[in-house]
């Protein structure tokens, strides 16, 4: 702390080179005025002769540390003040230092401490013009009177002037700092949040694109293991039943392959791995019916209205995936006795959909933390503003209800 108040901004050597300048300047111009002139032979005049001359060469030099130390000057200009009090009965030029170490003091030293340069050019500015008017101080007239209090606002007005500025200078260099670390701040938080959006964003990806593969993984080797099943119970009755059966599961497993290599080739780093990336047409309206005939003979299904035109491919996805999701769940819980039946209705203002089977599933049976394929599901209806109803049903097996809104400015074909 007492070096914080002593040495408050610490100069560098531009700063030297500068006071040194400035204090070599004004002393050019006030110091050879009180050379030694006139020198006296007796050795006890020698001091009253010198006095001024030194008084004036450490109130000037002071000025080299005022930005380093404004302290130590003004202690060196008060030294001085006091030795020209004693040697000079007449105002000396180098006083011109007195407002620069003002300033100084006022800039440069933080806190209260600074105000003790305003108690010293108070005092200073009394005993000065004493020192210079009054003749007799036991007994001064009306005009000398006058001419110290004339004398003493001018003195005063030497030390508060520059004070005055300097604060006002000291203050908007910290209201400029604090400017600046606030914009600073603002800056660190804003590319906290910025990395944090980033951080949801992959999030979201990789969400995205885990419950697109789930999807086309869980559904595919669901359907290529009903398949091999049935083809493997039928190979000895119905060969022609049991190539039917290869051939959709060779069918499934190129699909979903086409599929990984469509969402895995996106992910690639280099340009070239991904213009090589095969990609193919993600799945529409169209697609269902086919999907629906590949998953097993024990599914049917029912369309109701026509697909409205003009609807983004995403919503066709969702919708194609809510079918996709829910027979794969009938395929691995419903059993192999059980049926289901997919009804998708196309409404001028929302499409539903409704996946109902008649297997083992019961209320007590519906897990109650639903899994990773419920969950993508409910994600994927969330997302596009609809509603998704999963439940069992009473008479057994289980319901998947979903219902997603239509766009405005869909239409639905004639």
């Amino acid at each position: 702390m007492h070096r914080d108040l002593l040495f408050p901004p610490g100069a560098t050597r531009h700063d030297w080179v500068l006071d040194a300048a400035l204090a070599a300047g004004l002393g050019l111009l006030t110091v050879p005025p009180y050379g030694v002139r006139d020198l006296p032979g007796a050795g006890g005049q020698w001091v009253l002769a010198l006095g001024p001359l030194v008084s004036a060469v450490l109130m000037i030099g002071s000025l080299v540390l005022r930005r380093h130390s404004p302290l130590l000057a003004l202690a060196g200009v008060t030294l001085a003040g006091l030795m020209q009090l004693v040697f000079s009965s007449d105002p000396m030029a180098t006083l011109v230092a007195v407002p620069v170490v003002a300033y100084s003091v006022a800039r440069w030293v933080p806190g209260p401490m600074a105000r003790v340069v305003l108690a010293i050019g108070a005092v200073s500015s009394v005993l000065g013009p004493v020192r210079w008017i009054l003749d007799d101080w036991s007994n001064p007239s009306l005009r000398q009177l006058i001419w110290l209090a004339l004398a003493w606002f001018v003195c005063m007005g030497l030390v508060i002037t520059p004070y005055a500025i300097g604060r006002r200078v000291r203050e908007s260099s910290e209201a400029h700092q604090d400017r600046v670390l606030v914009a600073e701040e603002r800056y660190r938080t804003m590319l906290l949040e910025r990395e944090q959006e980033t951080r949801l964003a992959e999030s979201r990806a990789r969400t995205q694109i885990a419950r697109e593969l789930h999807d086309i993984v869980a559904h595919s080797l669901s359907v290529m293991i009903v398949q091999a099943e049935g083809g493997k119970a039928l190979a000895a009755k119905k060969p022609e039943a049991a190539t039917q059966a290869l051939t959709t599961i060779a069918e499934t497993g190129r699909e979903a392959l086409s599929e990984m290599r469509r969402i895995l080739g996106v992910l690639r780093d280099a340009p070239e791995s991904r213009s090589q990336a095969e990609f193919t047409p993600t799945p529409r309206f169209t697609d269902i019916p086919d999907l629906v005939a590949r998953t097993s003979d024990r599914v049917q299904l029912a369309v109701h209205g026509q697909p409205p035109r003009g609807v983004s491919q995403a919503l066709e996805l969702t919708v194609y995936r809510v079918v996709q999701e829910a027979l794969t769940n009938f395929l691995k819980h419903a059993g192999p006795q059980a049926t289901a039946m997919v009804t998708i209705t196309y409404g001028m203002r929302e499409i539903s959909i409704d996946v109902l089977d008649n297997g083992v599933a019961t209320p007590s049976a519906v897990p109650q933390n639903p899994g990773h394929g419920l969950r993508g599901m409910n994600e994927r209806i969330s997302a596009m503003g609809g509603r998704l109803v999963t439940r069992a049903r009473p008479s057994g097996g289980f319901q998947v209800t979903a219902t997603l809104p239509v766009p405005v400015q869909a239409s639905v074909e004639e």
